[in-house]
């Protein structure tokens, strides 16, 4: 008979359970096969859940190897779910530095506190940018059933990446933001045609440093994901490599009040290297 595989629920980027992103957490799956972590995932209906499949990478007992599922595939690299993992093996372990070895390559994670306040702080890979292929950016518009005109002039819209491709696309307008709706079947056909494993990421410009965000990730039962640490991750490197920010700077994303799942992300941009980004998480009982 196979042994039950104990699957820890956190939500990230939160103070509360009832906030930020949920995420599965599974400690020790060195001995799942492929086939099991996917059904896992598909189970929890999380946007995505990380597996540790090695621990004590190198002889490092601070070192794990990672994966990340989705409820339909892997995905090769999620924010909110290292986040939660992160806090949780600080949970057992103690706080201070861990490096997951993911499919994007080494991720570095800080984390402090004690307790339920425990934060985690992980720094991407290097961050890229490029412009939309032909043809693309019209039809993801079209989708949204919104006009250039409706973007904000000053952000132009491109696709970044800082461990998945994410489109991004900042409007003008608070309203516009707020109700543009979309159909998830042709917009999920978009993003697997494009490779975007990332959500789709729109922002609204709230004030200095400061952008409210919706990152659209149709998976499941899920349309709208409450809390994205790659695409925040993106975003900072887009106003980086776009010089919209003088490094090193701070900004601030609010996500998920769309879904009801309010969420925090904060975002440090520095001169060079990764992005990091840094929030809490908490047990889901």
């Amino acid at each position: 008979m196979e042994e039950p595989t104990e699957v820890l629920r956190y939500a990230a980027f939160t103070t509360t359970p009832a906030g930020g992103n949920p995420a599965g957490v599974v400690l020790d799956a060195a001995r799942l096969e492929d086939a099991r972590m996917q059904a896992i995932a598909a189970d929890l209906g999380y946007a995505e859940s990380v597996f540790v499949t090695e621990a004590g990478v190198g002889g490092d007992s601070r070192r794990n190897r990672v994966r990340y599922f989705s409820p339909i595939a892997e995905v090769p690299f999620c924010g909110h779910a290292t986040i939660a993992l992160a806090v949780a093996l600080s949970g057992r372990d103690g706080t201070g530095t861990f490096i997951f070895d993911t499919a994007v390559g080494p991720v570095v994670i800080e984390t402090a506190g004690q307790g339920a306040a425990v934060t985690a702080r992980f720094t991407s890979v290097e961050p890229r940018v490029a412009e939309f292929p032909d043809g693309v950016l019209g039809t993801l518009l079209e989708l949204l059933g919104v006009g250039r005109s409706e973007l904000n002039p000053g952000y132009p819209p491109m696709v970044a990446f800082a461990g998945n491709w994410h489109p991004i696309l900042v409007f003008s307008e608070r309203e516009t933001f707020d109700s543009f709706v979309f159909d998830p079947d042709p917009m999920r056909a978009l993003m697997d045609s494009q490779n975007w494993s990332g959500t789709v990421t729109t922002l609204y410009e709230m004030g200095p440093d400061e952008f409210d965000s919706r990152n659209l990730f149709p998976v499941g039962t899920i349309t709208e994901d409450p809390a994205t640490g790659s695409a925040a991750a993106a975003f900072g490197g887009y106003l980086r490599l776009l010089s919209f920010v003088e490094p090193p700077s701070r900004v601030v994303v609010h996500q998920g009040s769309h879904v009801g799942r309010p969420s925090l992300l904060t975002v440090d941009i520095p001169p060079f290297g990764g992005i990091v980004v840094s929030g809490g998480a908490v047990r889901i009982s």
